[in-house]
């Protein structure tokens, strides 16, 4: 049984988002630096002044979701189940070596499926959930997004969770497969994040004032805010005994992680609880500051966010952070996915050599103060990626990916 020092690696990624679907064209999309804004069509915007997303279009959960029926899950659910089934077969597991193992299951979301509450009446919601139709009433919990992952892949000894950690979710998600990892009581990891499109959580950020008009730009001195967008991803993760012994690709190690929650506010970020949350995943992985090569910036493209995390950013890189981006400006704001296609992302990056841009920018805010790649990929060899996730009520999470080396 492996020990607390056990090595943790990626060894499969699945990705449905609004900017490409699957490892290769989401890979394609980050290096060309693709935008995924267009007018949202998931409910009736009438009334909003603007109303652009980042939706995910021409997704057909059927072509991935084979055991499980489609009425009993609800939007988020079907992406999650869909991101898993892409994962494991980029890894190159099959159902039956899936069935035999034990596995760790966790799902980061914001939203759940509330979603589904968009398509209701208002003579459905009168009557509660009650007068709802099973397929509505089966398809809203959130711990769909874990447990149908199980049930899809037909594992029968998994222990599958849904951390509801806001916009950090996914990198909960993450750190909590580590954590089964490093500690023998999991022979897999499936771990990510899901979240559709929905109208409460635009209404809530149009009423914040943080809804983006056209497109989010992050660090950029003329940014208005967020756009709200959907997806998910999941990634396979194995101890690197496991992965050798079967042979498998890795994309990237997982070095560590960091986790705490500040409470200093319900909305705005915390400089301190950001730079600590930095803080504790670098010693957790063992990496020094000087030692990252790229962060992964939550980004979200508001004043106070890329303020704030840029200011912890320097408190901790002592002035000198390495390259900075935030792929929302590509993707939006995908709720508890975020993270999650963040590390994907990540991992990705790491494999292939290149820094996937901050797109949309068109001259940096003098107090942000960071390179966050403007618009064009850059080719770059990379050791250690470091990736931010902050949510409301100061959850922050933070994941360190590295570059895959024979010897730690």
């Amino acid at each position: 049984m492996p020990g607390a020092a056990a090595r943790v690696v990626v060894t499969g990624i699945g990705v449905v988002s609004s900017i490409g679907t699957g490892v290769r064209e989401f890979t394609q999309a980050l290096r060309d630096g693709r935008s995924g804004v267009s007018p949202i069509t998931s409910f009736d915007t009438t009334g909003f002044e603007h109303a652009n997303g980042c939706e995910v279009r021409d997704f057909k959960p059927e072509e991935w979701i084979r055991r499980t029926p489609l009425d009993g899950l609800g939007r988020a659910a079907r992406l999650s189940v869909a991101a898993a089934r892409m994962a494991v077969a980029d890894a190159g597991l099959t159902d039956a070596e899936l069935g035999g193992r034990r596995a760790h299951i966790s799902v980061g979301t914001t939203d759940g499926e509330t979603g589904g509450l968009d398509q209701l009446t208002e003579a459905d919601l009168a009557g509660g959930p009650r007068s709802w139709s099973p397929a509505t009433a089966r398809s809203i919990p959130a711990v769909r997004l874990s447990s149908a992952i199980a049930a899809e892949l037909g594992m029968a000894d998994a222990e599958a969770g849904t951390f509801a950690t806001a916009c950090s979710a996914g990198n909960y998600a993450i750190g909590s497969g580590l954590d089964a990892l490093r500690l023998g009581e999991a022979d897999l990891a499936l771990c990510g994040g899901a979240d559709a499109v929905c109208r409460k959580t635009f209404t809530a950020f149009y009423r914040l004032g943080t809804i983006a008009p056209d497109r989010c730009r992050p660090f950029d001195k003329d940014r208005q805010g967020i756009l709200t967008g959907e997806g998910a991803a999941v990634l396979v993760l194995e101890t690197l005994e496991a992965a050798r012994r079967r042979g498998a690709r890795v994309y990237a190690e997982v070095l560590g992680y960091g986790l705490n929650c500040d409470a200093s506010h319900p909305v705005a970020p915390d400089q301190d609880g950001i730079a600590r949350c930095m803080e504790l995943a670098l010693e957790d992985a063992g990496v020094r500051p000087e030692q990252v090569d790229l962060i992964s910036a939550h980004g979200t493209g508001t004043k106070a966010n890329d303020v704030t995390e840029c200011r912890a950013i320097h408190e901790v890189y002592g002035g000198r952070p390495p390259r900075t981006v935030s792929l929302k400006s590509m993707l939006g704001h995908t709720m508890g996915a975020a993270a999650a296609l963040a590390g994907a992302a990540c991992s990705l990056a790491i494999t292939h050599g290149f820094v996937p841009p901050t797109t949309g920018h068109r001259e940096t805010d003098p107090e942000c103060e960071v390179d966050c790649v403007p618009n064009h990929s850059v080719p770059a060899d990379l050791e250690i990626v470091q990736s931010n996730g902050l949510a409301f009520a100061g959850n922050n999470a933070v994941v360190l990916f590295g570059k895959y080396k024979e010897q730690a």
